[in-house]
C-alpha cells in the first residue's frame, strides 16, 4: 500500500462569470471525486451576485463564498486563503477540470519540508480544436503547460495559476496575492502566481518550488482563445505584466526563466514549423513558425512598455490583510 502524507487540504476554486456554469459544475465535481479527499472546497464567487445566488440553490456539500477583497482572480484566491483552515491551499480555476489523482499527486510532493507550493500540469482541451499556428510552446497564452517544461517533478521558479498548491503558513507569511496583479474578469493581465512564488522563496533560503507534471487538469479553451487576435493580445498583457513584477522583485528574479525559453525553446520551434513547411509543403507550420515570432515581438514589446510605466505603490507592498473583511454566507 502507498504511503501519502497526512496532510489537510482546502481546495479554492475561483468562478467570475455566470457564462462558466456548466465548467463550473464540472470542475466541482472533480474534486468531488478525487482520491484524496479534501477536508473543503471553497468557491469563491468574485463579485458576481447573480452567479452567487445561482450556485447557492444548487450545490450542498461545499461552502460558497463571495469575493471579500478588491475585484480580481488575486483578491479572490486571498479571500479563499483567508477562510481556509488547513495545512495546504489548493486552486483551481472554474474551467479547469482536474484528474481524479491530481490531490494526491500534489500533495505527496509535502512529505520534504523545504517543499513551499506545488504546481501541475495543464492540458489545454481545445472548443474548437487546436488552431495549425498554435505550437504547443505558446500553450502558456491560454494558461496551459508549454513545450519545454519538465516531464519529471522538477524545482521550478513558479507555477501555473489554474493548478496550484501552496502551504497556508507560507500564504499567511507573506500577505497573499498581490492585488495589483492578475487577471480582472477577461483583462488577460497575469503574473500573480509568478510574483508569489518568488516572493515566498525570498524569505526562506533551501526552500523550494516543484513542478509535477503527473497531476493533471483539462483546461478549457473557448473558441475566443484560439484566435490569432487574442494571442497577440494575452502577449502584450504579458509583457506588461511581467514589467511589472520585475519592478517588485527585481529583472533577474523575474525573467531567468523566460530567457532560456527564449533562446532555447522558441527558436526550435521556429525552426520545426520552417522545416515541416519546406519539407513537407505544410503551411501550417509556417503559420507556427510566424506566430512564435509575432508572439515574442509582442511579449517584448509589451514589457519594454511596462518598463517604463510607473505602476500603483500597493504592487511595490504586496503585504495584504487576509482577515475577512466583510461577511460570508455559509451553504449548509
Amino acid at each position: 500500500m502507498k504511503h501519502f502524507p497526512k496532510c489537510t487540504v482546502t481546495v479554492v476554486i475561483c468562478a467570475y462569470t455566470i457564462d462558466r456554469w456548466a465548467n463550473l459544475l464540472d470542475v466541482i465535481e472533480s474534486v468531488r471525486a478525487q482520491t484524496v479527499r479534501p477536508e473543503e472546497v471553497l468557491v469563491v464567487i468574485d463579485h458576481n451576485t447573480e452567479l452567487y445566488e445561482r450556485l447557492v440553490a444548487v450545490v450542498d456539500d461545499v461552502t460558497v463564498v463571495e469575493n471579500m477583497g478588491p475585484k480580481g482572480l488575486s483578491g479572490a484566491r486571498n479571500t479563499g486563503v483567508s477562510l481556509a483552515d488547513t495545512d495546504i491551499v489548493a486552486f483551481l480555476d472554474d474551467d479547469a477540470e482536474a484528474a481524479p489523482d491530481w490531490l494526491q499527486h500534489l500533495v505527496a510532493l509535502y512529505d520534504d519540508p523545504d517543499v513551499l507550493g506545488v504546481g501541475g500540469r495543464v492540458v489545454p482541451v481545445w472548443a474548437t480544436g487546436r488552431p495549425s499556428y498554435f505550437g504547443e510552446e505558446l500553450d502558456w497564452i491560454v494558461g496551459c503547460s508549454h513545450r519545454g517544461m519538465p516531464r519529471v517533478a522538477s524545482e521550478v521558479r513558479n507555477v501555473i495559476g489554474a493548478n496550484m498548491s501552496f502551504r497556508l503558513e507560507v500564504l499567511r507569511q507573506v500577505g497573499g496575492f498581490n492585488h495589483s496583479l492578475g487577471r480582472q474578469g477577461s483583462i488577460p493581465l497575469g503574473c500573480e502566481e509568478t510574483e508569489i512564488c518568488i516572493r515566498s522563496r525570498m524569505g526562506s533560503p533551501g526552500s523550494r518550488i516543484v513542478y509535477e507534471p503527473a497531476a493533471v487538469v483539462r483546461h478549457h479553451v473557448p473558441a475566443s482563445r484560439a484566435t490569432l487576435r487574442y494571442m497577440l493580445s494575452r502577449s502584450w498583457s504579458e509583457g506588461l505584466s511581467k514589467a511589472q513584477v520585475s519592478q517588485i522583485v527585481g529583472h533577474k528574479r523575474a525573467l531567468g526563466p523566460e530567457r532560456r525559453y527564449v533562446r532555447s525553446v522558441l527558436p526550435r520551434a521556429v525552426m520545426s514549423g520552417l522545416y515541416d513547411f519546406g519539407r513537407a509543403g505544410n503551411p501550417g507550420g509556417l503559420g507556427r513558425a510566424g506566430a512564435v515570432m509575432a508572439v515574442l515581438t509582442c511579449t517584448a514589446a509589451g514589457y519594454f512598455r511596462g518598463r517604463r510605466l510607473s505602476f500603483p505603490t500597493a504592487a511595490k507592498t504586496p503585504k495584504t490583510s487576509l482577515q475577512p473583511a466583510l461577511p460570508w454566507r455559509k451553504v449548509q
